[in-house]
């Protein structure tokens, strides 16, 4: 049997990383949906304050499996 996915899409967010902001993406949404396969980033954002990287924004798709 072949499996079927949905795909939403998210932004995660940090202060620290991209990385830690993929993983704030992905860990809210393993909240409200199940079955979380798959991850892409499709951008990298962030915000400058004072010279430095103050903000990390990732915008990503998430897929899941469709259940039965």
């Amino acid at each position: 049997m072949s499996d079927t996915y949905r795909v939403v899409e998210v932004v995660g967010t940090s202060t620290e990383s991209v990385t830690e902001a993929i993983k704030s993406g992905v860990e809210r949404a393993s909240r409200t949906l199940r079955q979380l396969d798959w991850f892409e980033v499709g951008q990298v954002r962030g915000q400058i304050e004072n010279g430095t990287v103050a903000h990390y924004q990732v915008s990503m798709k998430i897929g899941f499996k469709l259940e039965e």
